[in-house]
C-alpha cells in the first residue's frame, strides 16, 4: 500500500535541515516553506513512490517547497492538463521549482511548445522563466521535433533579450544554448541570432549574446556537432 500524502510530508519533515535552507537561500532558492532536503534525496523518494498523479496533486497543494519538487517527479506527463499548467506555474516562487517542474515534467506533456511559446509574453518573472526554461529542455528531451519546432523561437528568444531580470535573462541565455546545441543547421540559426541580439542596445540583450556566441562558436560545440552532422 502507497504512503499517502500525509505519511509522505511528515517524512520529508523529518529530513529538514536548516543549514541546507540557509545555503540554499544564498542561492536565490526561495527560504519560504523550504526544508533544506537535496534533489538526489528527492528523486530517490520519488523512485520509492513511483508515478502517481493524483498524488502528485495532493503534495503540490502543500506548498512546502520540496513537496512541489517531489510532486514534479512523480505525476504523469500524459495526465497533465492545461489548467494544472496554468495553476502550478503561478504557484513558482522560485527557480529550482520552476526548472524542475518544466524539465522533468512538463516538458514531456503534449502542450509544452505551446506553452514555452505563451509562457515567454508573461510579466511576472517565474512564469516567464518557466517558457525559456521549457525551450531549454525541450532542446535536450524532445528528440523527435523537427528544426522548424526550434526556429520559431528564436525571434521570440531576440524580442525578450532585454529583460534584465536575473532569473529570466539567464534562462533565455539557456533556451538559445541549447537550441544551437541540437544540431549544425540550429547553432548556425542560433549563432545568427545571437549576433543580432548583440546590437541591441541592453546590457542584459549584450550579456546574453556575448555568453552564448563563447560557448556556441568555441571549439567543443563545433567539433561535437560537426562530428554528427
Amino acid at each position: 500500500m502507497k504512503a499517502s500524502a500525509g505519511e509522505i510530508i511528515l517524512k520529508l519533515k523529518s529530513l529538514a535541515n536548516a543549514d541546507n535552507v540557509a545555503g540554499m537561500a544564498r542561492f536565490g532558492i526561495n527560504p519560504e516553506n523550504t526544508l533544506g532536503i537535496a534533489i538526489p534525496v528527492l528523486r530517490d523518494i520519488a523512485k520509492e513512490i513511483g508515478r502517481d498523479h493524483k498524488l502528485a496533486q495532493e503534495l503540490w497543494v502543500s506548498g512546502i517547497h520540496e513537496a512541489r519538487i517531489l510532486a514534479c517527479f512523480i505525476d504523469k506527463p500524459e495526465e497533465v492538463t492545461e489548467s494544472q499548467m496554468g495553476k502550478w506555474v503561478k504557484d513558482f516562487d522560485s527557480w529550482d521549482v520552476c526548472d524542475l517542474c518544466c524539465s522533468d515534467l512538463f516538458d514531456r506533456t503534449k502542450l509544452a511548445h505551446q506553452k514555452a511559446a505563451e509562457w515567454s509574453e508573461r510579466k511576472e518573472e517565474f512564469i516567464k522563466r518557466a517558457g525559456f526554461t521549457l525551450m531549454a529542455a525541450l532542446a535536450v528531451h524532445d528528440k523527435k521535433a523537427s528544426d522548424a519546432e526550434f526556429t520559431k523561437f528564436l525571434p521570440i528568444i531576440k524580442r525578450e533579450a532585454t529583460d534584465d531580470r536575473n532569473f529570466v535573462r539567464k534562462a533565455v541565455n539557456w533556451a538559445l544554448r541549447n537550441i544551437s546545441k541540437r544540431n549544425l543547421n540550429l547553432n548556425k540559426m542560433a549563432i545568427k541570432t545571437a549576433q543580432e541580439i548583440q546590437k541591441i542596445d541592453s546590457k542584459a540583450a549584450r550579456w546574453i549574446a556575448a555568453d552564448a556566441l563563447r560557448e556556441l562558436s568555441g571549439e567543443a560545440v563545433q567539433k561535437r556537432l560537426n562530428k554528427v552532422k
